[in-house]
């Protein structure tokens, strides 16, 4: 991932465009080297990414095949996310990428971490992805009661503890 945003980058240089954004999920714990594993997209946060800016990178993705890019492999996917943060969260941002044409920033730890937990809940696939965070027992701690109230059913609570306790479990905090 590192190596298309460095060419991305170049890319839109080149074609005289600048993009500026907050970028979550695995994209953003590559680029920050906490995970080694690839991903196929970007998700932006954000600001919704402008038309100019999507064209350009349907267009990148149809002149780098070597990349194997999805046509929207650059998407405003976690916009909703938004809305369940903190209201402070863009205080807490932290630069991860600053290139001659990209600026990427990601969301403080906390907030990462949440939305991270938040995912793995919903879907499994984030579990290497938590343990890589490496969360405290206490940012856990802190992390749960987000996550509990991120869905209405009234099955997920349980099921948010039971991930979280599988991850404790991993993280060597509970035997």
């Amino acid at each position: 991932m590192k190596n298309i945003i460095q060419s991305f980058d170049n890319y839109l240089f080149k074609n005289k465009l600048k993009f500026d954004a907050v970028v979550i999920g695995g994209a953003a714990l590559i680029i920050m080297d906490v995970v080694s594993r690839k991903t196929r997209d970007i998700d932006c946060l954000d600001p919704e990414i402008s038309e100019q800016i999507k064209k350009a990178s349907q267009q990148y993705a149809k002149e780098f095949p070597e990349f194997r890019l999805d046509e929207n492999w650059l998407n405003n996917g976690p916009v909703d996310l938004k809305r369940n943060l903190l209201s402070d969260w863009r205080f807490r941002l932290q630069e991860i990428f600053t290139g001659k044409a990209i600026n990427l920033k990601t969301l403080g730890r906390s907030d990462l971490l949440k939305s991270k937990l938040f995912a793995c809940a919903d879907r499994d696939f984030d579990f290497e992805d938590c343990i890589s965070l490496a969360p405290t027992g206490n940012e856990l701690d802190e992390c749960y009661l987000w996550v509990c109230e991120q869905d209405l059913n009234p099955l997920w609570p349980k099921h948010v503890e039971t991930v979280f306790n599988k991850i404790r479990k991993r993280l060597g905090y509970e035997s």
